[in-house]
């Protein structure tokens, strides 16, 4: 495979190329990259005094599709090189002691998370996300740590919803136990950030081996790990430099619930009415389950 040349390989191989003004945008985009994943190409082009024209062709000089593809690939780097408390570290430095600084950019970075995921799945994205859902004989959701907890949630609704779904989510060598249960007929969904770690990869080949499909959810491996599965879908944690936030991933989760409903109503409607009717008779009286409880 490949390995994808970072930024810096970019602007050191292509820099020669550009004309004067598309290289004082490369100079800047090199020098506040945390910044150019969250302005828009009006705002760069104000910061680098220049057009948005030549913000647009100094990023496609450097041989990305568009701004988003940029911004993918700073992002991939930014989350690999910098640990957790280095990304807490820069997260108390936007908001020093004020609490109210704290509450206003957690609420800025979830809403630019949410657009963002607007940018980058497209409806024939998410259309094909939902039909390989509703297609599968069972869905397996794979997370460790905080996607753990999304990952188990997601198979809960999905069960609800009446489909066979579980979920792998047991690190080490309990992990091999988790492999042993995939089977015929499986669409395996990874929740997959950062790094791929060991459990990711033993996945990864037993997926290969069994010929199963695969979702893969990740705001890093997308360019790595694109000719291993059968769909990407970039789903962004907050900003790259700083503390990780799962808002867009638990929106694009929810999303696809309220697809897979809308795709089978009927079975998921009467799936929803025999939970109900079954927690009645736990309880001992009349109970009203809303469908994403």
């Amino acid at each position: 495979m490949t390995e994808e040349p970072t930024f810096d390989d970019r602007i050191a191989q292509r820099y020669g190329q550009m004309s004067p003004a598309e290289q004082r945008v490369a100079r800047f985009f090199q020098e506040h990259r945390a910044e150019v994943l969250i302005a828009s190409a009006a705002a760069l082009a104000a910061k680098a005094a220049t057009s948005d024209a030549t913000v647009v062709r100094a990023v496609k000089a450097l041989g990305f599709s568009g701004l988003d593809d940029l911004r993918r690939s700073l992002a991939d780097e930014l989350r690999s090189s910098l640990s957790p408390a280095e990304r807490l570290t820069r997260t108390l430095g936007e908001v020093g002691d004020s609490l109210s600084a704290a509450f206003e950019l957690t609420l800025d970075i979830h809403l630019q998370s949410l657009e963002g995921l607007r940018r980058s799945i497209t409806p024939e994205l998410f259309e094909k996300a939902v039909d390989a859902i509703v297609a599968a004989q069972r869905v397996v959701v794979f997370g460790l740590g905080p996607s753990a907890a999304i990952a188990n949630y997601l198979v809960t609704q999905l069960t609800r919803f009446g489909l066979d779904a579980t979920s792998l989510t047991n690190t080490g060598l309990l992990f091999a136990d988790d492999l042993q249960r995939l089977r015929e007929g499986d669409l395996v969904i990874m929740l997959a950030y950062g790094r791929i770690y060991a459990e990711l990869a033993a996945l990864l080949d037993d997926i290969d081996r069994r010929r199963l499909r695969s979702l893969l959810v990740t705001d890093t491996l997308a360019a790595t790990l694109r000719p291993r599965v059968d769909l990407v879908l970039s789903v962004a944690r907050g900003h790259a430099d700083m503390l990780s936030m799962h808002t867009a991933t638990l929106g694009f989760i929810e999303a696809l619930l309220v697809g897979v409903a809308a795709k089978r109503p009927d079975e998921t409607l009467a799936s929803l009415r025999a939970l109900n009717e079954t927690r009645e008779k736990l309880a001992g009286q009349p109970m009203n389950l809303r469908v994403c409880k």
